[in-house]
């Protein structure tokens, strides 16, 4: 093969991906250092003459009393997806992690599929006949994408099926919602807005709601928001050390990596979020508030202001990750999809999140133990 796979360092991880528009917060080395419970790898695919092509965050999860690993690529490798060849730029892959002792491998390639823009997801929502978006016409769709799913089902790879829990699957999201802001002004961008969150974002300005930047010793703050959502939404929230640890690898690998905002009212703490960049990328990561006070729209103001953040940083994308492909009305994560879209923001559905069996066995015991879970 003309390509080899092999380890890097951090440096030169970081630099391949500086050169980059864009690449997945999952796939920073710093990423690795966040997920205490994996072990972490960077690999860097080479040309023959020496050139690195591509790079990758493994994330090495071992079997409980054996050496074997699952082997996990998020939103990754950052490879030439659309190039010639992808065989030779995925079996080195699955030869190295073999012999890293690997029994399955997964991996999400971060190539979109189709498209829906707002339009046509307010009206899929309002059709009585549609019951996922998946279902409904895309506004637009990438061939490419089709083509390397095909490819990838014969070389072998599965794409993972797994059960939803509430409208979102296991892994990383197949469905995001987001707003594009390249070569848009400011005001276009606002123009984006639907009616009401034109009128919420008014609301909260008349009610004198005052968005603000934290820092660290601001995620007690943001956890007791983040706990209350979780028991009001009924989801298990992280540990307030894994935000501390986050914070800390996130923006010791670049100072602005990760902020923390949060929206005070009469000098509360109504709400509060994090927000991930890398190279002309940002992400809405976490969200919290109470349930006091809403009728001041701290949330949506806490939103528009991210948004314009991401804007003055030259972003080409405010990306609020994932959303339910549900369009079911009793569904309540219904509303979260139209409070995303409400921003102007298009759905995109990626390619989906594969894996790669390299003992088979093992690899069914796998899904078995994650089935039961």
């Amino acid at each position: 093969m003309s390509l080899t796979v092999r380890p890097i360092s951090r440096a030169e991880h970081l630099a391949f991906v500086a050169g980059l528009a864009s690449a997945s917060h999952l796939q920073m080395p710093s990423w690795g250092d966040v997920k205490a419970d994996w072990q972490a790898e960077s690999l860097g695919w080479f040309e023959a003459d020496g050139r690195l092509t591509g790079v990758g965050l493994v994330l090495l999860r071992p079997l409980p009393g054996l050496k074997r690993y699952l082997a996990y690529l998020p939103e990754g490798p950052v490879i030439d997806w659309a190039a010639p060849g992808l065989e030779d730029r995925l079996e080195p892959m699955l030869a190295h992690l073999r012999s890293r002792g690997a029994f399955s491998v997964k991996m999400g390639p971060p190539v979109v599929a189709r498209r829906w823009s707002p339009d046509a997801v307010k009206a899929a929502i309002a059709d009585p006949e549609a019951r996922r978006l998946g279902e409904v016409a895309p506004t637009s769709y990438e061939q490419g994408a089709l083509d390397l799913a095909d490819r990838l089902r014969r070389m072998g790879w599965r794409r993972s099926e797994p059960g939803r829990e509430d409208g979102f699957a296991a892994g990383q999201p197949r469905y995001v919602c987001q707003v594009p802001l390249a070569g848009r002004s400011l005001e276009d961008v606002r123009r984006g807005l639907n009616q009401q969150w034109r009128r919420n974002v008014k609301k909260a300005e008349k009610a004198g709601v005052k968005i603000v930047r934290g820092g660290y010793e601001d995620l007690p703050v943001f956890y007791g928001l983040y706990a209350e959502t979780a028991e009001r939404d009924r989801f298990v929230p992280r540990p307030l050390p894994y935000f501390q640890r986050m914070w800390t690898a996130l923006t010791t690998e670049h100072p602005d990596r990760m902020r923390l905002y949060l929206a005070h009212h009469d000098g509360e703490a109504l709400a509060a979020a994090t927000m991930l960049t890398v190279g002309g990328h940002v992400w809405y990561s976490y969200g919290a508030s109470t349930a006091r006070r809403r009728e001041v729209q701290p949330s949506t103001a806490m939103q528009w202001r991210m948004m314009c953040d991401a804007h003055e940083l030259g972003a080409h994308v405010y990306d609020f990750r994932g959303i339910t492909d549900t369009l079911e009305e009793s569904d309540h994560l219904l509303g979260l999809l139209r409070f995303k879209v409400g921003a102007g923001g298009e759905a995109a559905e990626y390619v989906g999140e594969w894996d790669f069996p390299l003992n088979r066995l093992l690899h069914k015991a796998l899904g078995l133990y994650m089935g039961r879970r």
